[in-house]
């Protein structure tokens, strides 16, 4: 299976596996609101078993997309791209995020920061993380060994010590 075939299927799985919280909403649709402690978080087949969220509006595999995710501290999400434009808001906790030809930053709690599309980086969450995805665009993960080389969420994932999780069965 070829690695676009790899981010096809996980694209797709995003969109099955993604808990919908109730209300999820498309634009244009009536106004929504909840809180954390009414989030059910899943997996994310592709992304590594210590991370999990739940969409809170739109459709990964289609568009525009916000995501709550939880990521535990010490979870690496290996050097990565991907097609559209990554906006991150740090909730709590703390993480570093490494970007080809950039200098590492640390994000904390209240932070932003922006991956554009197909820049190439790397997130590790140093202390528990809660954050805001969103994407302006359908989602995929694009992995990438050192010398830009795609690989297989498998392998990149092994890489840093870390397991896939893997699509709905």
């Amino acid at each position: 299976m070829t690695t676009r075939c790899v981010a096809s299927l996980v694209s797709l799985c995003l969109l099955v596996t993604f808990p919908l919280s109730a209300g999820a909403q498309s634009p244009g649709a009536a106004p929504l609101g909840r809180n954390l402690a009414d989030v059910t978080f899943a997996p994310v087949p592709g992304l590594p078993t210590c991370a999990s969220g739940a969409v809170q509006t739109g459709n990964p595999a289609q568009g525009a997309t916000i995501v709550l995710a939880k990521v535990e501290a010490g979870c690496v999400i290996p050097w990565h791209w991907h097609p559209s434009n990554e906006h991150l808001m740090l909730v709590s906790g703390a993480a570093r995020l490494e970007m080809k030809d950039a200098a590492p930053f640390t994000l904390r709690a209240g932070g932003f920061a922006l991956m554009p599309a197909t820049h190439v980086h790397q997130f590790t969450c140093q202390q528990a993380c809660v954050l805001y995805v969103y994407s302006d665009a359908a989602f995929a993960t694009h992995y990438v060994n050192a010398q830009g080389t795609e690989l297989t969420a498998a392998d990149a994932l092994r890489m840093v010590h870390e397991t896939a999780a893997a699509p709905p069965k």
